[in-house]
């Protein structure tokens, strides 16, 4: 019988599954690196070392230092965006909602804490990263702040203040309490309790609005940021 031979397609996707693998493996070894020792000082043969794999592979993927660090960036900016989405949670029930989405802020904010300020320094050199930056900043805060909008319409909250300055107390309580979770993971439930608690009381959502009681249980936020 004669050997069987293998498509070349499955020796492409072969090939593409070791090439998502190496670059992730780069793409982890440098924002550690980052984190450790900021812009300037991390250089490639850091990143390299830190990933166990030669300079060469690192030129495969990426042109420059410049350029890891701009999809780093891009990878920070979709986690804060998909932080916003609560598969699983009911639209319609905004005590929910607020669990979920302040439990995925602040995790994602606790996770990427080490390079967020390296973004915002970058940014003053980077134009692609200064894009970003700015993007970061500015569609959470108002897709929140559209959220309550509608929940002010829709007559199911009446929150103490317009909805813009509620996204952004809200969204720098999370950012408070992510440094405090980013030092000691364990305060995580105490943090998404005291941050929705505090949420819900500048939201004042009617009673009559939700599908469970208005107590804010605790370590039942997994989700994303509709907050921030």
């Amino acid at each position: 019988m004669a050997p069987r031979q293998q498509q070349p397609w499955a020796t492409r996707t072969k090939h593409d599954r070791r090439d998502a693998y190496t670059r992730a493996v780069l793409l982890k070894a440098a924002g550690h690196v980052f984190a450790q020792r900021g812009y300037g000082p991390t250089t490639i043969a850091a990143i390299t070392a830190e990933a166990g794999l030669s300079r060469a592979a690192f030129y495969v993927y990426f042109a420059s230092k410049a350029e890891v660090f701009r999809v780093l960036a891009w990878q920070v900016r979709d986690a804060f965006l998909t932080a916003q989405e609560v598969p699983g949670t009911d639209p319609d029930d905004p005590y929910a909602v607020a669990r979920a989405s302040v439990g995925a802020f602040i995790a994602a904010y606790a996770r990427h804490l080490p390079l967020l300020g390296l973004f915002e320094q970058r940014a003053l050199a980077d134009e692609e990263v200064a894009g970003l930056w700015a993007e970061l900043q500015r569609r959470p805060l108002h897709r929140h702040a559209r959220y309550v909008r509608r929940l002010a319409e829709a007559g199911q909250a009446d929150p103490v203040v317009d909805p813009l300055s509620l996204a952004r107390a809200v969204g720098s309580m999370s950012a408070t309490w992510a440094a405090l979770v980013a030092a000691d993971p364990d305060a995580y439930e105490d943090a998404v309790h005291d941050v929705t608690t505090m949420y819900l009381h500048l939201l004042r959502v009617s009673p009559d609005t939700a599908h469970v009681s208005g107590d804010v249980r605790r370590g039942s936020a997994v989700g994303d940021a509709a907050s921030g």
